[in-house]
């Protein structure tokens, strides 16, 4: 049995967050919170820990767009945005924040359940492109550590560029360690004999 999916809806016109909370919940099995847009929004999400922030705003400024973007952690979570007219500036401005989903002329209750499965599809697409990117830039550290540690091995032992990686593959096998961690270990001990 899946969980339901919870819903934090930013919402501070009560007829409207009706609205929304009914629409959500025909749409499906949903666990839908709503909040007021204040000062704490941020300490409040960070509380309910939503599965999906859902922010509605009529006309957005630019300073509140940031605000509700920011304290809904885009990053953390996907933020799918409503709003009653089209702005590119905005626009620009809210995908660039990370939101999943920004969705011009308001809610329609009968559009709810697509809008949502999009802006989950396209969070967890960006997460995974994250978790690569991470992955690439820390393999990429690791090379540039080996590099200079060969290059510390080459200079004091008078050895190839093959013979200091031989040398501390070896190294990383007889200690059971990566081989990054022993080339940072000699680049470290060589800046330390400076």
């Amino acid at each position: 049995m899946t969980q339901p999916l919870r819903i934090l809806v930013i919402q501070h016109d009560p007829a409207r967050a009706d609205m929304l909370t009914d629409a959500l919940r025909q749409a499906g099995e949903t666990e839908v919170m709503v909040l007021p847009s204040d000062s704490r929004l941020a300490s409040r999400i960070k509380e309910l820990g939503p599965d999906l922030v859902l922010i509605d705003l009529a006309n957005p400024s630019r300073d509140a767009l940031e605000e509700l973007t920011l304290a809904s952690s885009p990053a953390d979570r996907p933020v799918a945005m409503f709003v009653d007219r089209s702005d590119p500036a905005l626009t620009r401005a809210a995908v660039e924040a990370g939101v999943s989903a920004y969705v011009v002329d308001g809610i329609r209750p009968d559009r709810i359940r697509a809008v949502l499965d999009a802006a989950l599809a396209r969070f967890h697409m960006f997460q995974k492109l994250r978790t690569e990117l991470d992955a690439t830039r820390a393999a990429l550290e690791q090379r540039k550590i080996i590099d200079r540690a060969k290059g510390v091995l080459m200079r004091a032992r008078g050895i190839s560029e093959d013979e200091a990686y031989a040398l501390m593959r070896r190294a990383a096998m007889e200690r059971g360690r990566k081989i990054a961690d022993v080339a940072a270990a000699i680049v470290t001990a060589s800046e330390l004999l400076q």
